[in-house]
């Protein structure tokens, strides 16, 4: 396969085929390089050399009643886990300001559970009013299924995108849980696109899926025009349902950015959880296929030193994207 050609053609408007996503997952490890070149040539195309930095603050730990296979904070799970109800504002203030002198240019506000309280987007909206008026950072919010007034209320105070994941593809969401549904989480995203906010929504590889239900929810994630696109590789976690699930190596996860950026090569593709454990040695070849990453902690896991993540986005020589008033203080 010419990896060169087919990224110029799939930045003239091509989609790809599914014989040529599947050439993707497939292709022969001594390729590698030159797929990700071809990756690299639509990134570069859309976002030069910048990457996106991004912040997480677990807002509630635990007490969730969904079934999730993957998740430590699921009903089902047993895993030793901190758990504690809504932060306070004060908390998330703390948090916003730590994202903001790591130069992350958004700060994510997540909670478990199947969806949030009133007074649960009353503490986010009063602290995203604060947020925006300090910092000028941009905030994304995951609270899980939302109504219709909480989404326009999010909105109403700054509140820049939401994310609520597919995770997998539609034939493989019921092996993952069956507290709710696939349609629901589509209904979800849509909801948050009628409200103004930006969509935000990805996947988790390494969940017993086929290559074709990645290629799947590649392309139900460019159907839904999802604006940014995290990619989670699944760091299994004693406890859960997926406890002991070990399918995925350095050089198959950069092949699976390879394929999001060519199915959705305008969005902002995000390396997120698990790429430390999965990724390892390679994390940098990722950045030649995504544009974006997850700094510090992730919600019951660690993360790698943010020194490392700014280091070896110097020695890649990619520029971190500062958003608000980080312009005026670290450019």
């Amino acid at each position: 396969m010419n990896w060169t050609k087919l990224a110029q053609e799939v930045i003239l408007g091509k989609e790809i085929s599914d014989e040529e996503a599947l050439s993707i997952l497939s292709c022969e490890d001594d390729e590698l390089l030159s797929l990700l070149n071809g990756a690299f040539i639509i990134r570069k195309h859309y976002y030069g050399k910048k990457v996106k930095l991004n912040m997480i603050i677990n807002a509630k730990s635990g007490y969730c009643p969904e079934d999730c296979g993957y998740c430590s904070q699921s009903s089902i799970s047993s895993a030793p886990i901190e758990k504690y109800p809504f932060l306070s504002k004060e908390e998330i203030l703390d948090g916003a300001k730590r994202a903001f002198e790591l130069k992350a240019g958004t700060y994510c506000i997540v909670a478990s559970g199947r969806g949030p309280t009133n007074r649960d987007v009353n503490v986010v909206t009063d602290a995203v009013k604060e947020i925006k008026e300090l910092y000028g950072m941009k905030v994304c919010a995951c609270l899980g299924i939302i109504k219709d007034h909480q989404a326009n209320e999010l909105k109403e105070a700054g509140v820049d995108r939401y994310n609520h994941n597919l995770n997998t593809s539609a034939e493989h969401h019921n092996y993952i849980t069956t507290t709710h549904t696939y349609q629901d989480r589509i209904d979800t995203v849509e909801k948050v696109k009628q409200s103004g906010i930006s969509p935000c929504s990805g996947a988790i590889i390494g969940m017993k899926e086929t290559k074709q239900d990645v290629i799947s929810i590649a392309r139900s994630l460019r159907q839904l025009d999802a604006d940014s696109i995290p990619v989670n590789f699944l760091h299994a976690i004693d406890g859960t349902k997926l406890e002991g699930v070990n399918e995925l190596n350095p050089r198959y996860c950069l092949k699976v950015l390879a394929l999001f950026r060519f199915i959705n090569p305008t969005k902002e593709i995000r390396i997120s959880g698990g790429r430390e454990v999965n990724l390892r040695s390679l994390q940098p070849l990722g950045l030649y296929a995504a544009n974006s990453i997850f700094i510090g902690d992730y919600l019951t896991t660690e993360g790698q030193e943010t020194n490392s993540d700014h280091s070896m986005l110097e020695d890649l020589g990619f520029e971190i994207e500062l958003v608000g008033k980080q312009e005026e203080i670290f450019s």
